[in-house]
């Protein structure tokens, strides 16, 4: 599931149903819908899997306040997954294919689209 947050600075929120919760990330540019494109993705705190179908306005003085849309939603495969890596596939509305998350710096991430070979 992809949001599209409009808070202090426009940025997409990234986020996985994993372990009980949505795993998740900030991604200033947009999630890469194009092979060979990566993306800056800064992990955030995990939220509830409610939160998935969140829609609205977050109030000012609250976190991350601003208006928040559901831009893209669909399901994953996760192919691999370690400490510093995710390889999945995505088949959502907007986001289809081959995609990883890598590590390169604590919580900054590489999000990109990887070209289809399996």
């Amino acid at each position: 599931m992809v949001q599209e947050h409009r808070a202090t600075r426009l940025h997409w929120d990234f986020r996985l149903e994993l372990d009980g919760v949505l795993k998740s990330w900030a991604v200033p540019k947009g999630p890469p819908e194009e092979p060979g494109l990566r993306r800056l993705a800064v992990e955030v705190e995990d939220h509830p899997v409610d939160y998935i179908t969140f829609e609205g306005t977050i109030p000012q003085g609250g976190y991350g306040a601003g208006s928040v849309r559901i831009w893209d939603k669909g399901s994953f495969r996760l192919k691999r997954r370690t400490k510093d890596m995710y390889e999945f596939w995505l088949k959502g509305n907007r986001l289809n294919g081959k995609y990883a998350l890598v590590r390169f710096k604590e919580k900054n991430w590489l999000f990109l689209k990887t070209k289809s070979e399996d």
